[in-house]
């Protein structure tokens, strides 16, 4: 009996919510769009996509389509349905493209590619989409407020991919696969001479190319860091390592 009574009030429940859904049928576009926000403020996400879906699929054209396809991505970035988001900002900025929200849309289908953005030692294929969605934002709009903040997430991003490729050169030194390693030093100094490992990757070349006895180019490196970072936070590592080339290989490359 006790079962049977908790089921009953499951029922009731079901019954009474089901009932609270707003009867969209014939009523105006105003009407389901003022529904759909408030079931949307109180979190309603079901109910608020419902009535989106009603306006934007039954009244395409109405001045509340395009707020409705607003809200639908928004409800799919509460829901951390990232891809799902984005698709939906990218669609409302591509159909209503002079709309006051165009512009939200476009820096919020950047930020779910920034969510989706997995830590630096997995594959970074949704960082470098991030980036390029945020590069396009601050182009469209270079003096927005809002290309302030994609600029650091651009930088804390670059960062990251800096990152990757720098363990994965001592990852190869661990390894003793110096010609690999060199691959991805060379990787952050020219791709990433933005970034906090750049100064170490030039130390981490450097000493590679001194175990390969490759002098020249071990010196040409100490002399290319000294010009770039005249006050790097590696400047002593890098004069220790210069003192290590031999002297006639220092003679023929120039003392820096």
């Amino acid at each position: 009996m006790k079962h049977h009574h908790l089921w009953l009030i499951a029922l009731a429940t079901l019954v009474v919510g089901c009932g609270s859904a707003f009867d969209a049928t014939g009523r105006p576009p105003r009407e389901i769009f003022e529904h759909a926000v408030a079931a949307f403020n109180d979190g309603d996400l079901y109910e608020a996509q419902r009535l989106f879906d009603i306006i934007r699929l039954q009244y395409p054209a109405s001045e509340f389509a395009p707020e409705a396809q607003f809200y639908l991505a928004e409800i799919s970035y509460r829901r951390q349905e990232y891809v799902v988001a984005s698709f939906n900002y990218s669609m409302m900025r591509r159909q209503y493209p002079l709309h006051p929200r165009a512009k939200e849309a476009l820096y919020k289908a950047a930020l779910c590619y920034v969510q989706l953005a997995p830590p630096y030692d997995r594959d970074q294929e949704y960082t470098r989409k991030a980036i390029v969605a945020l590069q396009d934002f601050v182009r469209e709009y270079p003096q927005d407020s809002l290309a302030t903040q994609a600029q650091r997430e651009i930088r804390r991003l670059r960062n990251q991919l800096a990152q990757r490729e720098f363990s994965i050169a001592e990852q190869y030194r661990v390894l003793r696969s110096p010609q690999s390693a060199l691959v991805y030093y060379d990787s952050v100094i020219e791709d990433y001479g933005d970034s906090d490992f750049v100064e170490a990757a030039f130390v981490g070349k450097v000493e590679v190319l001194i175990e390969l006895e490759r002098y020249d180019e071990a010196l040409s490196t100490c002399v290319l860091y000294r010009q770039l970072f005249p006050n790097g936070a590696e400047r002593d590592r890098i004069e220790q390592l210069r003192r290590q080339i031999p002297l006639g290989n220092e003679r023929a490359g120039g003392k820096p």
